[in-house]
């Protein structure tokens, strides 16, 4: 992997239709600076808006990837993605005069082919690079997909596609071991491809609109007779008599690989991981994946590197044995003692969930006035440790955390189950149901060992530190 972020020398364009709208689109593509990372740009509406391929961003993944932000959406931007990642672009616009790019000879070649042509520019600053350091694993259990990313010395993927007894293709493997040799000459060529029982219905979907033989492999899987293979036809617009290759495509075409097939699959898995906005530095092992499944593992990658980068923010002593210790939660939490609650966040799942502790000293002192004889923690204040801990889990959640307060609002479910003791080690476990605007839901619970000691819902507001408060 280059070291530097870089960029392209010149603007250059490319037209053509879109797979699945049929729509006329022009892609532009533009040098852009340190930072800017990808973005799609809708010259077609008013003031030109901008969506940023990133996984957030990810609206449909239905035969293909659609980014969007509100109503604004650009269709089918793996291709587009895998070629500027692929060779290793870190900053570029692409400026579009339609909702799709154009799906040309069906592969990422021809993109490859005009962005080499305009050069590389290294802007001398350090890229980011999402190191693997831990086993990550997306699994589904009812089409058997399996996506695993392990530690590796470099970017590498291992792909495997099983279709069902009696398919075309049945099963292919492939790898890539070295993105930057590899890319290019052997898996940039390969097109995308779709069975001929998909064809129709697809069709029915409002999907392959500007589906044509020459951008698409379309592999027979069931025999047709002329009526249906003259539907067929008009469905996609074809007037020619058309054939079935030796290789069983239609029309008259030949694969470029043996394995064409598995090889796109590995294109369209490098389109979607751009989506991450760093590259990667693990080993990519893919079985029968698609889109769909492409993203639900960049969103585990995403939270992933987001804790890291929140860890590196505000943990100053690097550990792997926890996420935030007490110096870390101080500089996130506004709270002091005697009113901070928390003492070490374990484990942190940015947007989604949060595991920390309060360890309950004899020498707390609201034992001194609470039940002295007897002393059992205030069950309100191990709500209160439950909504820090909660507070730590907005952190991602708004830009400039550092400049922002979390207040509770309303408390729902309120139940103590045992009391808390001197001696105590409460586990404060906080999941967010409802995140939008400022405004959220989060469930807690507070265990000790294994036991429950109370449980709430938490409604929050995350406002501006400037505002004051508690």
């Amino acid at each position: 992997m280059f070291i530097n972020q870089r960029t392209i020398g010149r603007k250059g364009s490319i037209s053509g239709i879109g797979l699945h709208t049929g729509n006329e689109c022009k892609a532009t593509f533009t040098p852009a600076p340190v930072g800017y990372g990808i973005k799609f740009v809708r010259m077609d509406l008013e003031g030109s808006p901008e969506i940023p391929a990133r996984i957030n961003n990810v609206v449909d993944v239905q035969r293909g990837t659609t980014i969007g932000v509100d109503k604004l959406q650009v269709h089918t931007v793996e291709h587009v993605l895998a070629a500027i990642a692929g060779l290793q672009i870190d900053n570029i616009r692409v400026e579009l005069t339609g909702d799709e790019p154009p799906m040309l000879d069906g592969s990422a070649l021809p993109f490859v082919e005009l962005l080499r042509g305009l050069g590389f520019v290294d802007q001398g600053e350090p890229r980011a690079i999402f190191e693997i350091d831990d086993t990550i694993i997306y699994h589904q259990e009812e089409q058997g997909v399996d996506l695993v990313v392990v530690p590796s010395d470099r970017f590498r993927v291992t792909y495997m596609i099983d279709y069902q007894e009696g398919s075309p293709l049945g099963t292919q493997y492939t790898s890539l071991y070295d993105l930057e040799r590899e890319f290019e000459p052997d898996f940039a060529p390969a097109r995308t491809f779709c069975f001929l029982s998909d064809v129709e219905k697809l069709f029915a979907a409002g999907l392959i609109r500007g589906g044509r033989l020459d951008n698409a492999l379309v592999f027979i899987d069931r025999e047709m007779d002329q009526g249906k293979m003259d539907r067929l036809c008009r469905l996609l617009g074809i007037e020619e008599k058309v054939t079935v290759s030796s290789m069983g495509i239609l029309g008259d075409m030949q694969l470029r690989f043996p394995n064409e097939p598995v090889r796109h699959k590995v294109v369209d898995l490098i389109g979607d991981l751009a989506l991450l906005g760093v590259p990667i530095k693990g080993h990519v092992l893919a079985a029968r994946g698609g889109h769909a499944a492409n993203v639900e593992l960049v969103k585990m990658l995403d939270k992933e590197l987001q804790r890291r980068q929140l860890q590196k923010r505000y943990q100053l002593s690097p550990t792997d044995k926890f996420v935030f210790d007490i110096s870390a939660i101080q500089r996130i939490l506004p709270h002091r003692y005697p009113f901070l609650m928390v003492d070490r966040i374990l484990e942190l799942v940015p947007g989604e969930r949060v595991l920390g502790i309060k360890n309950v000293s004899i020498d707390e002192p609201f034992f001194a006035g609470h039940f002295p004889e007897h002393p059992i923690m205030p069950g309100v204040l191990v709500v209160e440790a439950m909504g820090q801990v909660g507070g730590v889990l907005l952190l991602n959640t708004e830009a400039n955390p550092d400049e922002k307060l979390v207040y509770f609002t309303g408390l729902d479910k309120v139940k103590f189950r045992r009391p808390v003791r001197p001696g105590d080690q409460l586990r404060i476990e906080i999941k967010l149901i409802f995140y939008r605007r400022g405004i959220c839901r989060m469930k807690g619970a507070a265990y000790v060992g294994e036991q429950l000691a109370a449980e709430a819902e938490m409604q929050a507001v995350v406002v501006d530190r400037e505002q004051g408060g508690a």
